[in-house]
């Protein structure tokens, strides 16, 4: 009797003759070298993940206990890397579930393929069982996104998916494949489309670069103001020989941070909303602005209209789409900043400037506040501290709320790739499985999650994750029983109203992560920092850190709603 059309085998043969859709997936994925992947399975993916099964050569697949946690580990996977994210999921409610993290990888420009199973193409449209418009819904959150209908498409679709994720500006990919295209019989042809070999661009607008060197040469008060695609571009050594060589003072987005090392007296810090005071009003008193990588978010600009008033604008990105997209520059250079950053690096004459700015960046940089001795463990302190002593190539995995920006403010990356954030979406529950991905991307080094006690909460099951695989993930947890970032701005710009940011019923933390089988130890007050250091560093395998604050403490400075930069508040005023 013929097997069953829903359980066929893969008939995978390394001969070339025929096997099935699943087959094939996997087969294009070991052709780019795709090591690991991450999901979770059901019922209109099984074809893919019975392949797995039988694969001689297997893909390291990694079962999360949530398809958002799926995806935003493959997202921390490639940042951490800098190579292609794979998640995977099933239809319906499988892919529902990564949405929010394929929006955080559009968001930031991260090189992910998603997976996702549908209901087999003669049920599209019927609302069968857990069918979705997945096609619909990716859309605006992806570079691309396809169903596939037949599998005689499904190599190229593949190959062209995960060339799109990782050309130019990389961002996510997502592939719906209904159930009988993967169960259906192909014959791989060996195709790959032309790729664009890595470093390579268009020739440059020799008319700009004209006229940026003449923007540059009449310069007096010129800012570097640099973003997460010098990174994203491979252009840190590039980007790091602009800034040596012109000497410019140079701020940085959320995302830039570590593009210089965080001692450089050029490096003024991040700047924007909780920026630092000094990268602010050197921003403000530019009279040009060199744009690298950076797309004038408002987090950054704040008021946008009264962002760099009196400087001229040279913009640099591989994507067009950034030009004047929020503010027309003067000159814009699109292409390769591995290229256009060498024929624009030559000496300044603006020692004045760049002695004003240093002088600045002493007195007006981030500056550790006095510990209080009735005050709670020294989150400031406990970051400045463990950055010290962590070594460069530490990574951090922050989440979404005050100790994101703590972690900016405070502790020194010496690469953007070693500081994982979830920038333009600002998703919470992003800290912990992006921590787990960049395990994976390098397991012998130290990676650390610092997250909030309302953003934990979001993805607390990875903890299963990470005590399933024995990543050695530390995770420091600041709690201070707030949504406190909410909190924060309800005091200041909300007449002091508080709704619905009291979170003092939390659990026990410490028996939460003891009950998945991870160790755990509470910090209290100052004098447990030291321990708590040792600790983080010293502890072989996975360990949690609870670190209770204070209830009510702050990130200064702040740059209030439809405030300009340089009107930031710089002192509690609540």
């Amino acid at each position: 009797m013929p097997a069953d059309a829903d359980t066929a085998s893969p008939h995978r043969s390394p001969d070339g003759r025929p096997g099935n859709g699943a087959w094939a997936v996997l087969e294009v994925l070991k052709r780019h070298q795709v090591e690991t992947v991450f999901g979770y399975p059901g019922g209109a993916i099984m074809p893919l993940y019975d392949a797995m099964a039988q694969d001689a050569s297997p893909i390291r697949h990694i079962l999360t206990r949530h398809e958002q946690g799926a995806a935003f580990a493959a997202n921390g996977y490639a940042r951490a890397s800098g190579r292609l994210g794979v998640c995977i999921a099933t239809s319906g409610p499988g892919a529902t579930n990564l949405i929010t993290a394929v929006a955080d990888a559009h968001m930031d420009s991260i090189p992910l393929l998603v997976i996702t199973g549908q209901v087999p193409t003669s049920l599209l449209g019927t609302d069968a069982f857990q069918e979705t418009d997945v096609l619909g819904l990716s859309l605006p959150i992806t570079k691309h996104s396809y169903l596939v209908r037949h599998v005689g498409e499904l190599e190229a679709v593949l190959e062209e998916a995960i060339h799109l994720a990782q050309e130019g500006r990389p961002g996510p990919v997502w592939v719906d494949i209904p159930k009988d295209v993967q169960l259906a019989s192909v014959r791989l042809s060996g195709f790959v489309p032309g790729v664009k070999a890595a470093g390579e661009a268009g020739t440059p607008d020799e008319d700009a670069l004209e006229r940026a060197h003449e923007l540059l040469a009449a310069a007096r008060r010129p800012v570097i103001y640099a973003g997460g695609g010098v990174a994203l571009g491979h252009a840190v050594p590039a980007f790091r020989d602009f800034v040596a060589r012109t000497g410019a003072p140079v701020v940085t987005t959320l995302k830039g941070i570590g593009l210089l090392s965080p001692d450089d007296p050029r490096n003024l810090g991040m700047l924007g909303m909780h920026g630092a005071p000094c990268a602010n009003r050197a921003v403000q008193a530019a009279d040009l602005l060199v744009v690298v990588g950076a797309r004038f978010d408002d987090r950054a600009t704040g008021r946008l209209a009264a962002f760099a008033p009196e400087a001229q604008v040279i913009h640099l990105d591989v994507d067009p789409a950034e030009m004047a997209k929020l503010r027309p520059p003067e000159v814009a250079l699109v292409g390769d900043l591995n290229h256009l950053l060498p024929r624009l690096a030559r000496p300044l004459a603006i020692e004045a400037w760049r002695d004003q700015c240093a002088r600045s960046r002493q007195t007006e940089g981030f500056r550790l506040p006095p510990q209080r001795p009735e005050g709670g463990f020294p989150a400031l302190r406990f970051l400045d501290a463990l950055s010290r002593r962590a070594g460069d190539q530490t990574y951090v995995a922050c989440d979404v709320g005050q100790h994101q920006m703590w972690v900016a403010q405070y502790y020194g990356f010496s690469h953007p790739r070693r500081h994982l954030t979830s920038g333009g979406l600002g998703a919470m529950g992003f800290g912990l499985p992006a921590a787990i991905g960049a395990q994976l991307a390098h397991p012998d080094a130290r990676v650390v999650n610092v997250s909030g006690d309302g953003s934990f909460m979001m993805n607390v099951q990875e903890l299963a994750t990470l005590g399933r695989y024995g990543l050695p993930v530390k995770i420091v947890l600041f709690d201070n029983q707030y949504l406190g970032m909410v909190r924060q701005q309800q005091a200041l710009f909300y007449e002091g109203r508080l709704s619905s940011v009291d979170l003092s019923d939390n659990p026990d933390f410490v028996q939460v992560a003891q009950a998945f089988g991870i160790p755990a130890r509470r910090f209290e007050g100052a004098d447990a920092m030291e321990a708590a250091i040792r600790a983080c560093l010293g502890t072989p395998g996975p360990l949690l850190l609870h670190l209770p604050i204070e209830r009510e403490q702050n990130v200064w400075p702040i740059v209030g709603p439809g405030m300009s930069n340089d009107q930031m508040i710089q002192e509690d005023v609540a």
